[in-house]
């Protein structure tokens, strides 16, 4: 009987190939949202939980308050790892961890590798990283050992066994005692070489502050979190505040963040960036919308299509078909078409994976479609899909009257409001997702085109390390001998992101009643110049203050002098003109040289605070090479400079503008998910649209032809039909604009600079709706417009 139902099934819907077709794709099209959707929440949610003590362990944050502001960093010092274990028996053991770029040679190979981390012995038994090759407990246990990734160990080893081979980090030769599996990419923490802590001077000596690691917990077991910080909140409003002499309203604190929550719950990033719970909310309900409004429109198909079966089911009835058999009939279509639809999604969804991959940023493999548990999930799905979007038009087919069916065709009775509500549901997604979309890339656009107070266009960055600082005038030179090269300069960090937070103080010596909290800036002598920045007081470094820079007698003599930003003048009571001459203190004391206009040191998030700049060329960690000329030509001279200048590291540069454009990486993602769902859900709007338009022109066949005997023309009907829907529209609007003003002002508050949300982007997504449904009721209202009228009244 079973097979019965599905041969019947499939030669009807071989018969109505334009109506199975729109279906199945409607219904694939959905599907294939949810599929790619759910493989990016699982990817998302699957951070970190691969390791065997995920639970247990915790990452620590730091807090602290100077001059009432507060800053939060994922950074520590050396103590707070071993501090902790000294003194909470909760604490099993820590593991602090730094990310540092490294140049490696080996033989004839030089690389500057991007992912070199340096970690304590612990960290391959608080963590599962698989070590193919290698003791957990003794690879990291003395200084200069070191395990690299299989990955790192064929490009440089290639199929040679490389335990017990030296490799030179920098100017040091470490031992490698392992080989690790490759991290996968649901992890934070992402390597290519792990180094021994103890290799790092930082190592020798326990500081709270110069933070610059991340330490991680590992606890007795996972319910120790709320207990252990407790003990650190009461450990640091007593003993920590003590040993850091803080004073008045000035604190430090620690928080722990459990691992599995760091990713998509913490604010705060750590090696990698963070995802964003709120993204996941978002886009599993984008995904549950779109799969609704897929089943809502299989729905008005059938009812639409299911008009024209009056005879059949008449007939079948006549000829002693139960109420149950006619269901379980089109019960059978229903999930015959939506197991076509899975099979079509599938394939859709490994055709459309690398492009997701390229929009989300992810890495998913299309082989995760072949899982037993991913398909049974797929099997599951197309079941209460075949349900929800079969079970209506079954029911009310089956429950249908014979003689009615065959005196009159058949009829549903009862009110449209289910299916209008529907389609203005469905609209209301499209509208929303419009205007999102048009806010996020006018934000976007309005980061791209901001003028940031310095120029980021043509400006090369070139690493520099302690071998370069020791010719560090000769190669600057050498590479500014170039008539396509404007300037070359040096700063310890690039300033689209200035991490270095510290204190300042009014007068030659240090007075914590007259400090300030600043973010300082090691710069060279033609920084400003270089950047474009705009001094708008004093005068810029010249070579005067460069002899001035004394640094004999082990720096006995040694005096700073500053540049500060608007916002550090204004910080200090003074204006930019009475700032300069004035003494300050920051480790060293020296006069202001200059006071510039106020740029951005850090993303459009976060408003401009206190800068200090100041002369120190040695702690430059960071060059400038600022190009006026043909930039091929400039880079091959930079090329082979280098190369004949620096031999210990490869040539590797990139621009200023890259790195300022991946401050807003995940907003670009974001956009670029929005963009594309936007789409989709309007192009299943549009089905269901469709679908509502032709069931009405069932209906109204008798009526239309009736009405054009009488001397209607085609546009005459076209308006009657489209009215109604059109106002489906203009409610959707009415409802989604609140909404989606509401939304969007609440992720714009992510920003501390950004765009007033405009009227014309509500209008502008109305109107656009609005044509996109005309022309799709159109179709459909035209060609039963243009039927000949006796042909529709002799079908009735």
């Amino acid at each position: 009987m079973i097979r019965n139902y599905f041969k019947i099934a499939f030669r009807y819907l071989q018969k109505n190939k334009l109506y199975s077709f729109v279906n199945i794709i409607g219904l694939a099209i959905g599907i294939t949202s949810c599929i790619l959707i759910g493989l990016y929440i699982w990817h998302e949610q699957s951070f970190d939980r691969f390791h065997k003590n995920a639970e247990r362990i915790a990452r620590v944050t730091w807090e602290y308050n100077v001059d009432d502001q507060i800053n939060k960093v994922a950074l520590t010092g050396t103590k707070v790892g071993p501090e902790f274990k000294r003194n909470f028996p909760e604490v099993q053991t820590y593991v602090r961890t730094m990310k540092y770029p490294r140049v490696i040679a080996y033989k004839d190979k030089l690389f500057d590798e991007k992912k070199f981390f340096y970690a304590d012995s612990a960290f391959f038994s608080v963590f599962s990283f698989p070590l193919i090759n290698g003791d957990p407990a003794k690879v990291l246990d003395g200084p200069d050992k070191m395990v690299i990734t299989q990955t790192a160990a064929k490009k440089y080893f290639g199929t040679a066994d490389p335990v017990g081979q030296t490799i030179k980090v920098g100017v040091k030769d470490f031992l490698i005692t392992g080989v690790a599996a490759d991290v996968p990419d649901n992890s934070q923490i992402q390597f290519d070489f792990v180094g021994a802590f103890t290799s790092l001077n930082a190592s020798k000596t326990e500081k709270w502050n110069e933070a610059n690691y991340i330490t991680y917990l590992l606890l007795n077991n996972n319910d120790n979190i709320k207990s252990v910080q407790s003990k650190i909140n009461n450990y640091s409003r007593t003993t920590l505040k003590r040993e850091m002499e803080l004073t008045g309203n000035s604190y430090s604190t620690y928080y722990l963040e459990p691992l599995t929550s760091v990713h998509l719950q913490s604010k705060l990033d750590g090696f990698e960036p963070n995802g964003s719970m709120l993204y996941i909310y978002v886009l599993g309900a984008v995904a549950v919308l779109i799969l609704l409004i897929a089943c809502v429109n299989y729905t008005n198909l059938s009812t639409a299509q299911s008009a024209r079966r009056g005879a059949e089911v008449g007939m079948r009835k006549v000829l002693g078909a139960g109420r149950k058999q006619i269901f379980y009939q089109f019960i059978s279509e229903s999930f015959l078409l939506t197991l076509l639809s899975i099979a079509f999604a599938i394939g859709l969804s490994a055709v459309l994976l690398p492009y997701f991959n390229q929009l989300s940023g992810k890495q998913l493999n299309a082989n995760i479609f072949l899982s037993p548990g991913v398909l049974g999930l797929l099997l599951l799905l197309g079941l209460i899909v075949a349900f929800l979007a079969g079970a209506y038009p079954s029911v009310i087919l089956s429950n249908g009257k014979i003689i009615n069916i065959l005196k009159s065709g058949f009829r549903f009775t009862g009110s449209n409001t289910l299916r209008k509500s529907l389609i203005v549901f469905q609209f209301v997604i499209s509208i929303f997702l419009i205007v999102s979309t048009i806010v996020i890339l006018q934000q976007l656009s309005y980061v791209q085109k901001k003028d940031l107070g310095y120029d980021k266009e043509r400006v090369v960055v070139l690493p520099v390390d302690n071998t370069i600082l020791q010719k560090y005038d000769d190669i600057k030179y050498a590479l500014a001998a170039n008539s396509n090269i404007k300037s070359v300069s040096g700063a310890y960090e690039e300033p689209t992101h200035v991490g270095w937070a510290d204190g300042l103080s009014k007068g030659a010596e240090w007075n914590e009643a007259n400090r300030i909290f600043v973010n300082a800036m090691p710069v060279d002598e033609d920084f400003i110049k270089t950047l474009g920045l705009k001094i708008i007081a004093g005068t810029d470094y010249n070579q005067t203050d460069v002899k001035q820079f004394d640094t004999s007698d082990g720096g006995k003599n040694l005096h700073h002098t500053y540049i500060l930003n608007e916002s550090a003048a204004k910080a200090f009571g003074w204006t930019p003109q009475q700032a300069i001459g004035q003494i300050v203190t920051k480790g060293t004391s020296g006069p202001v040289k200059a006071v510039v206009k106020d740029f951005h040191f850090r993303s459009l998030h976060e408003k401009i605070g206190p800068l200090a700049m100041f002369l120190d060329k040695r702690m430059v960690g960071t060059l400038f090479v600022k190009i006026s000329g043909n930039i091929p030509s400039s880079l091959s001279f930079l090329e082979k400079t280098w190369k004949e200048r620096i031999t210990h590291r490869p040539f590797e540069y990139h621009f200023l503008d890259e790195d300022y454009n991946a401050l807003y990486k995940a907003e670009h993602k974001t956009a670029g998910v929005f963009s594309a769902f936007a789409a989709i859900a309007i192009l299943l709007a549009c089905l269901g649209l469709f679908a509502l338009t032709a069931y009405a022109m069932v209906q109204r066949t008798k009526e239309i032809g009736i009405r054009k005997i009488l001397g209607a023309t085609v546009s005459n009907i076209l308006s009657l039909v489209s009215k109604d829907f059109i106002k489906l529209v203009l409610v959707a609007f009415v409802i989604a604009t609140p909404i989606a003003w509401y939304a969007t002002h609440k992720w714009l508050g992510n920003f501390a600079y950004r765009i007033p949300i405009h009227w014309w982007v509500f209008a502008l997504a109305g109107v656009v709706t609005l044509i996109i449904a005309f022309v799709t009721i159109s179709l459909q209202a035209i060609k039963t417009a243009m039927t000949n009228p006796v042909k529709n009244l002799r079908t009735e």
